[in-house]
């Protein structure tokens, strides 16, 4: 595989790294502090083109690859884990499916302001009772008429709090299976709509979500994207794109971890000389470094897969499972190396480590995705 970026490539990265420099960095503790969403960053990200990096610009997005957006992921996680899955939900889970399975009057309507960064987009799949296994959701979408009327609750909606549409699951045949569920686009201004406070998160804080409910809410058929019965695959395709943002995230937010622990162990010093010269903290270092740069290749090889329009189910799992589980353990040293300080939030070691927690568990658990790497490894 050629891992040698192109010019563009690396004017994205460089765009983006100098974005969290400026911007990111400087407010991240705070935001993560209050709880506060990055209005007016997210807003510059729209401007950017980062809320539709891989859509066409005919439909208001970047036109970048898919190696594009994961290094704009890294980058924009290593300023604010919180502010990067914003960014990628509107891109992978939003604005991803309705490119490819939308209509153009559905593109016009729910694509072209969401690439632009004008609206933000959600993506609502779990229920308080169905998260890995989501066949087993209980939301239903009803025919009446010459639409449908959704009923159900969805929760741990990342934008949920702010989003002006939501692509919803929810089964149009209950004897189906997973083979009955349907996706429908739902405006949040639609009678029936609600939204539940924002959760209280232990990281990613600046990301806001929450638990949204359809009371018997009518969602004209228009609003249906693809045919019925198409939902589950609509979703485990946006999935499959979406987490090698989410490995992307994971690897941003290691490295941000690293970076400080490398900054901090040059200047603590204990014992007359910096903890640098420790032969301990060296090889915590060289451990981080190693597995940061391994989970790297993962997250651009699964994206060239996606490039290339071959199957990447595999590989973005893989690179999920590992770059996820790295951020836990490089994270975790990262505090270390910081010792008490570590403990505290004066220093961002803290704040990495609970940030890093959730890349194992949203847009499918590690479980869920062992399962999915020895399901291709058992094919052969």
């Amino acid at each position: 595989m050629d891992i040698e970026l192109t010019e563009e490539q690396q004017q994205v990265r460089d765009l983006c790294h100098a974005f969290a420099d400026r911007v990111l960095r400087p407010n991240a503790r705070r935001w993560d502090a209050e709880h506060t969403f990055p209005v007016e960053a997210v807003a510059k990200l729209g401007e950017m083109g980062l809320m539709g990096v891989m859509v066409p610009t005919d439909w208001g997005g970047a036109g970048m690859d898919a190696l594009s957006y994961a290094l704009a992921m890294e980058e924009i996680a290593r300023g604010c884990a919180g502010t990067s899955v914003v960014m990628s939900v509107n891109n992978s889970l939003f604005c991803d499916p309705v490119l490819k399975a939308g209509t153009d009057e559905q593109r016009r309507e729910f694509l072209e302001p969401f690439a632009r960064g004008q609206k933000l987009g959600a993506f609502a799949l779990t229920e308080p009772m169905s998260g890995s296994d989501a066949a087993e959701m209980q939301s239903t979408a009803v025919r009446s008429g010459d639409g449908y009327l959704l009923e159900g609750t969805k929760n741990f909606i990342t934008n949920g709090p702010q989003a002006d549409a939501i692509l919803v699951f929810a089964k149009t045949d209950r004897e189906k299976g997973h083979r009955g569920i349907s996706a429908f686009l739902v405006p949040t201004d639609l009678p029936g709509f609600a939204r539940g406070q924002p959760d209280q998160k232990v990281g990613i804080r600046a990301s806001a979500s929450c638990s949204v409910f359809f009371e018997r809410c009518p969602v004209p058929a228009r609003f249906r994207l693809g045919a019925e019965g198409e939902g589950f695959k609509i979703a485990m395709g946006a999935l499959d794109g979406g987490r090698i943002g989410i490995a992307a995230q994971a690897v941003g937010i290691a490295r941000a971890a690293l970076e400080e622990a490398v900054a901090y162990a040059k200047e603590r010093r204990a014992f007359g000389q910096p903890i640098a010269q420790f032969q301990a903290i060296q090889f915590m270092l060289a451990d981080m470094a190693t597995e940061l740069e391994a989970a790297r290749l993962l997250v651009w090889r699964a994206a060239a897969k996606k490039d290339q329009h071959q199957r990447h189910t595999a590989e973005s799992a893989m690179a999920k499972l590992f770059a996820s589980e790295m951020a836990e353990r490089v994270t975790s040293r990262a505090l270390q190396i910081h010792g008490g300080y570590g403990y505290v939030t004066d220093f961002d070691a803290e704040r990495h480590w609970r940030d890093s927690r959730i890349t194992e568990i949203y847009e499918g658990t590690s479980e869920i995705q062992r399962v999915v790497i020895s399901s291709a490894v058992l094919r052969g």
